[in-house]
């Protein structure tokens, strides 16, 4: 079985050819959760945690102004209609249903932790044991999570090894007592993420999505690749629009939305009621934002190296407030290759975070970095 990771890249860039009408709904309810607009930071260990959920949602304030001389501001009939954030929802690092049932309500609180502001916030589970997940999910709903979520998409090999993550997918029968534990073990919404099925000879997500909308779950999302595929290849965004068109809760949509364009595109080839961001969130923090403005007007800001540059640094400061100084300067450098798309020169930059010491250190290879960038550089954005 072959080790698989997170890619911070894509294979195959994909063609729009979305109609020029095509927006991202502006809102989708899950249970009786209001999700506003229609987008969500999808779940991605060792990335998405309290400061990484709360960055992004700062990044992705979105006031009503925008490029009112957009050609395309006449065909928006239903106005965004969440005006704090163009991230609808976010998630949780996926988190072991055992661990938290075993671990001391002191340190749950640690792994549960998030901001008033992060609402609405879904917390994901892995596991394959219904009791635990059944427990795990009632610890969460009295945490005061909005949704929980079961993760039956993760390809690691670690998890999938211990029939976790995208290895249930070969035991619908299992799936379906945890569904059942779980939905009956709590009141607040019950969703399901999930990928095509393990492979392409063991393609479930229709049959598994009918199930979910059987046993009371309340939506479902779809990574459209299968546990083999890894994050290798194109997403089959086909796959999507048939579970769509299988069952009647919310259909999240998840896989190579790179853009504003490729959400649209994704909505109008699928019929999906949301989409769901994963690795173009690290690379570009601003594309709820982006994806909200191109709903409204059309048309969408481009960050310049000082957005890029006001961007890392905001971000490594909020790393400095709450995270464990020993973990500081690894975590700034994890972020470094994420956060330094897009930047020119960026290569120079990604060798001088790695080689600093500490956040401190990080912080002043930042700044001296951006401080000696050429100033019509930074004036025409390139």
């Amino acid at each position: 079985m072959k080790k698989v990771s997170m890619k911070k890249n894509w294979d195959n860039p994909r063609e729009n050819n979305m109609p020029a009408t095509a927006r991202v709904p502006a809102s989708v309810v899950i249970g009786g959760v209001l999700v506003a607009p229609a987008t969500v930071l999808a779940p991605m260990a060792g990335v998405t945690d309290t400061v990484f959920r709360r960055f992004i949602r700062n990044a992705s304030i979105f006031t009503g102004h925008g490029n009112d001389a957009a050609p395309d501001r006449h065909l928006v009939e239903t106005p965004i209609s969440n005006q704090q954030s163009g991230c609808g929802l976010i998630m949780t690092e996926f988190t072991s249903a055992d661990g938290l049932s075993r671990m001391r309500e002191s340190k749950r609180k640690r792994y549960l932790s998030y901001d008033e502001d992060e609402h609405p916030i879904s917390a994901q589970l892995f596991g394959s044991d219904p009791t635990t997940l059944a427990e795990a999910g009632k610890i969460v709903e009295d945490a005061g999570f909005d949704i929980v979520d079961l993760n039956l998409g993760c390809p690691a090999k670690r998890v999938v090894s211990c029939n976790g993550g995208s290895g249930l997918l070969r035991d619908l029968p299992h799936i379906a007592t945890i569904f059942e534990r779980v939905r009956s073990a709590v009141r607040i919404p019950f969703t399901v993420k999930f990928r095509m099925g393990w492979s392409d000879q063991h393609i479930v997500c229709v049959e598994l999505a009918r199930l979910a909308q059987e046993s009371g779950l309340n939506a479902v999302a779809l990574h459209a690749r299968t546990r083999e595929q890894g994050y290798s290849g194109q997403a089959r965004w086909e796959y999507i629009a048939a579970v769509k068109d299988a069952v009647r809760i919310p259909v999240i949509g998840n896989g190579d939305i790179r853009s504003p364009e490729d959400a649209c595109t994704m909505i109008a080839e699928t019929g999906c009621d949301a989409v769901m961001i994963g690795r173009a969130a690290p690379a570009n923090p601003w594309i709820f934002r982006q994806i909200a403005q191109y709903t409204a007007f059309g048309s969408y800001d481009q960050p310049t190296p000082m957005d890029r540059y006001h961007m890392i640094r905001d971000y490594f400061l909020m790393l400095m407030e709450e995270d464990e100084p020993a973990a500081i300067s690894g975590r700034m450098k994890q972020f470094a290759s994420w956060f330094t798309h897009g930047v020119p020169g960026g290569a120079i930059l990604r060798k001088s975070i790695y080689e600093a010491k500490s956040g401190e250190a990080v912080l002043a290879a930042v700044d001296a970095f951006f401080a000696s960038q050429p100033e019509q550089l930074v004036a025409a954005g390139a």
